[in-house]
């Protein structure tokens, strides 16, 4: 027979202990993590954790406990939680897709922005995976129509279980493509008047230092983009005319330092780069292009 164990001190002294164990392997966030593990253990919130109104029993702990053995192998918090909150919106995420980061709301918000003075538009998100810009951009542009690719069909399963989510299934459709290359056998891609993408651009050399986190766990396809990490870019840039309207934009996240080269490349490929957006960390995230003679 189960035995409830209660008492804001016990809780306390539980994720006390679990911080230390996180803290330990190096993990930054060792206190809200080990708070936000124990609140889905629990299957409370986290304010509810914090305003003591806890219970543990041993079917808690226990869950408690294999949750954070997972985190202290470094999987990230999220693919043990099973969602991420990206631009208010709460996503499902598995190690099938790229784990949402604030700083590509930047690229939703220049979206957003972008087409605010266009009726009915349509939008091409290149590289989905668990559809959080196609989605945050459906979500919040109700006229919006949306085609989102992915070259993972387990990653596109996610992005359509989001999309049901959310409520807008209906103005998005998922492709299964390679950047503009169909593979699911149907109409090759239209022209859009925006092209939106965050594209893989992490140098190939680079991945073996980064953050266990993304390393050992994020998707190898959502990150590394060959010796200099500028292979996709090259790739949209290469198609984006021949899939733009007139007055059309691209719209693409850049990694640190990435900036200038994406720029050239895009200017190379015969489009005008019109600004360069800073993130709140003041690097330059995103980069916007248009077509020559396009103002």
């Amino acid at each position: 027979m189960t035995q409830a164990i209660t008492g804001r001190r016990r809780g306390l002294d539980a994720i006390d202990a679990a911080a230390r164990r996180l803290a330990a392997v190096g993990v930054e966030s060792a206190w809200l993590d080990a708070e936000l593990l124990m609140a889905a253990a629990a299957g409370v919130t986290r304010a509810e954790i914090l305003a003591g109104g806890l219970s543990l029993s041993s079917e808690t702990l226990a869950r408690f406990d294999a949750m954070l053995s997972r985190r202290e192998k470094r999987e990230p918090l999220a693919y043990i939680l099973g969602h991420k909150e990206f631009y208010s919106l709460d996503f499902e995420v598995s190690p099938a897709v790229l784990i949402p980061r604030p700083e590509t709301e930047l690229a939703v918000a220049a979206a957003l922005e972008a087409i605010k003075s266009t009726r009915d538009p349509r939008i091409l998100d290149i590289g989905t995976g668990s559809g959080a810009i196609a989605i945050a951009i459906a979500a919040n542009a109700h006229d919006a129509l949306v085609t989102a690719t992915d070259i993972s069909a387990d990653a596109l399963a996610i992005a359509v279980r989001n999309a049901s989510r959310h409520r807008v299934a209906d103005r998005v459709t998922f492709r299964h493509a390679d950047c503009f290359e169909v593979l699911d056998g149907e109409p090759r891609l239209e022209r859009f008047d925006l092209i939106v993408s965050n594209p893989p651009y992490i140098d190939d050399g680079s991945i073996a230092a980064l953050e266990p986190e993304v390393r050992g766990f994020e998707p190898r396809v959502a990150l590394g983009a060959g010796a200099d990490g500028l292979n996709f870019f090259r790739r949209i840039a290469a198609g984006t005319r021949a899939h733009l309207q007139d007055a059309g934009e691209a719209i693409v996240e850049v990694g640190s330092g990435q900036a200038a080269a994406v720029s050239d490349i895009f200017e190379r490929a015969g489009l005008r780069v019109a600004s360069v957006l800073n993130d709140l960390a003041g690097h330059p995230r995103v980069v916007r292009a248009r077509a020559v003679g396009v103002k």
